[in-house]
């Protein structure tokens, strides 16, 4: 079988379904590419999506160890991809996990290429990872 790159389009596309397609893509081997990070969405009203992503940062911890909360779009999107991965320090989770690339925008190499839209169902309650971002 022949691995191959898939270019993921994350405008308007909904946090969970794009992780689990990514997983699913590079444990087969395929690299991973997800272009406009910034523009997914994740389900729920702002207020509770806010409130749940401000505890996970608020859990304190050694100022030198962590917990790490990450604020940029790609990574918080790359670190939901991650939890959807086997053990991700070793084996095929670790050599899936190197397979996936995330970005904010879309680079020049990949404006041309063909892309896979992540469409997600209307929903009246959402909010972007770059508005979470920018909240937390």
């Amino acid at each position: 079988m022949e691995n191959k790159k898939i270019i993921i389009d994350a405008k308007n596309g909904s946090f969970g379904r794009i992780a689990s397609f990514a997983a699913k893509n590079a444990l087969e081997g395929n690299e991973v590419v997800i272009v406009n990070s910034e523009k997914a969405i994740i389900t729920g009203s702002k207020k509770n999506v806010i409130e749940k992503y401000s505890i996970l940062r608020d859990k304190g911890g050694h100022s030198q160890k962590g917990p790490k909360v990450i604020r940029l779009p790609h990574r918080v999107l790359k670190r939901g991809i991650r939890g959807m991965l086997p053990d991700h320090r070793k084996g095929i989770g670790k050599q899936a996990f190197l397979k996936i690339k995330c970005y904010d925008g879309i680079p020049k190499e990949f404006k041309d290429g063909k892309m896979e839209k992540m469409e997600s169902i209307k929903h009246d309650k959402f909010i972007t990872l770059k508005e979470l971002t920018e909240k937390i």
